[in-house]
């Protein structure tokens, strides 16, 4: 007996701009329960050092992918018809208190994970990603890790704070959530405050891509690359932040950063993570306040779908 998959509502029932605004125009559900993959948004911005807007991310980006059509046309993949998924809606977070925010989305991650999910999640600033390993660590083990990101976000310290957005991968790594050996940091770019900002990252282990090695070539053979480095068996996260991406194409984040990645750049990572043993992926930092065309939203909302494609199972046409 065939198992029958939710589908998004086409633009031939519902004018694209009618109806309820969930991820990719899906059913909504209250829980995790009877899913393969679950879409959940993390409204979080009390983790940003620069400009903030963040916690309308999840919003915008549902809105925004209403455009995005159920077949991928370039990879053959069929989410929609591999899996059952499903919006599952936001974290409800505190908004004055950051530890007791990251406390709250880990226990909220925790319980997904008690039923057999990938959780795919929409940001939010990119401080979710800890609570978000902290879970899926505790089921997997140590996991590999894809990071897109103009930042290394492996500072010890911000304002005197072990955990923001610009710390998350150091306490990762020494938390053994990751496996710096199994890491890959790709876009990393501009400017900083020492010769050695990256250099922590290379130390343990982690293979560093700047944004200059990028410039002007395809990055589907630094995929394969990273594919080999991994293995089709480690469990692996991907986690985006939308400012590893170009301004130009991606202006509406908090922390801008010139000269970064071309979307079709972005698309091939993604598309590039296929074969990995995906556990779960992020896409994070989409701050709406500054993205008056609605294009960084758009964009990020058709990086989610491609996170679909990529998932372990998808189906290719």
């Amino acid at each position: 007996m065939s198992r029958e998959f939710n589908q998004p509502m086409g633009g031939n029932e519902m004018p694209r701009f009618s109806g309820i605004a969930s991820m990719f125009r899906l059913p909504v559900q209250t829980d995790a329960e009877g899913l393969d993959v679950a879409i959940i948004g993390v409204p979080l911005d009390i983790g940003t050092s620069n400009r903030n807007g963040t916690r309308y991310g999840p919003r915008q980006i549902r809105s925004e992918s209403v455009l995005v059509r159920p077949y991928g046309m370039a990879t053959g993949a069929a989410p929609f018809d591999s899996f059952q998924v499903a919006d599952i809606g936001d974290v409800a977070l505190n908004p004055y208190n950051l530890l007791k925010s990251i406390d709250l989305i880990e226990s909220h991650y925790s319980a997904c994970l008690a039923h057999d999910i990938i959780p795919v999640s929409i940001g939010g600033d990119h401080t979710i990603t800890l609570p978000i390993l902290r879970a899926l660590a505790r089921k997997h083990g140590p996991l590999a890790m894809v990071h897109v990101d103009a930042h290394a976000d492996i500072n010890d310290l911000m304002f005197g704070e072990s955990i923001a957005h610009g710390t998350i991968f150091r306490r990762a790594i020494e938390e053994k959530l990751i496996n710096p050996d199994k890491m890959v940091q790709i876009g990393l770019r501009a400017t900083g405050y020492g010769a050695d900002d990256f250099d922590w990252s290379r130390q343990q282990g982690v293979r560093v891509v700047t944004a200059e090695e990028c410039w002007y070539r395809s990055l589907s053979p630094l995929m394969q690359e990273v594919r080999q480095m991994i293995g089709a068996d480690t469990p692996a996260y991907l986690s985006f932040d939308i400012d590893g991406l170009d301004p130009s194409v991606a202006p509406g984040t908090g922390t801008p950063e010139p000269a970064g990645l071309t979307s079709s750049q972005g698309l091939e990572i993604i598309r590039g993570c296929h074969g990995l043993n995906l556990v779960g992926g992020d896409l994070v930092e989409v701050s709406p306040p500054y993205d008056t065309t609605g294009n960084t939203a758009l964009l990020a909302a058709n990086l989610v779908f491609e996170i679909l494609c990529s998932l372990p199972g998808c189906k290719r046409r």
